[in-house]
């Protein structure tokens, strides 16, 4: 399969990278500047997820288009990474669009957020309100695009390979998954489509 993935040089990109190579995909990472951390065997091609004609581009040379980009993590100018997102998803055609998400719109108790429980770290707010707002972008695409959303546990971090994971639908089921894990999840969806224009969420 044709893998094009944006943001394939960060720290879950690189991941979702290497499992997909691992599993003989050709992988086509992306990026407004040339990057020399391109995982082996992946090829790099300059672009930009802004760019409505290079991303029409990109999804006709490809079987399926991943969103690793994300916003600031201090929560500046998140109309840049909202407009990228739009963009992606109005200009991927008939190509699925699997987008690495956040998990603090995850829902705790009906109507309570993650991000909106007492405690939630105040510095990690601003990320988590604009992952918020770029889920809700996609549900307001309707039918057009095949998107799905992936949400982490709240803790992600390097760790091991194991393969193994389970699922929810907007409701937590852990508090940690291994950016590893979260990539084979990811790649296991690439490979067999089970959600279409849902958000699900995986954990250990």
């Amino acid at each position: 399969m044709r893998v094009a993935l944006y943001g394939g040089t960060g720290m879950i990109g690189s991941r979702i990278a290497k499992e997909a190579l691992s599993r003989d995909h050709r992988v086509t990472t992306i990026s407004r500047t040339p990057s020399n951390d391109v995982p082996i065997g992946a090829r790099a091609r300059t672009g930009d997820a802004a760019d409505a004609d290079d991303v029409a581009r990109v999804a006709a040379e490809h079987d399926v288009v991943v969103s690793a980009i994300g916003p600031s993590r201090t929560g500046a100018r998140p109309q840049i990474f909202l407009h990228a997102l739009a963009c992606l998803a109005e200009n991927v055609g008939t190509r699925r669009l699997v987008v690495v998400g956040g998990s603090g719109s995850l829902e705790v108790a009906p109507g309570l957020r993650l991000l909106d429980r007492p405690g939630y770290p105040a510095a990690s707010r601003p990320e988590a309100l604009t992952q918020a707002a770029a889920l809700e972008l996609l549900k307001d695409t309707g039918a057009i695009v095949d998107w799905v959303y992936v949400s982490p546990a709240p803790l992600i971090q390097p760790g091991g390979r194991t393969g193994r994971y389970r699922i929810g639908i907007d409701v937590p089921v852990g508090d940690s998954i291994s950016a590893e894990d979260y990539a084979v999840a990811i790649v296991d969806e690439i490979e067999v489509p089970r959600f279409h224009r849902i958000r699900f969420n995986v954990a250990h």
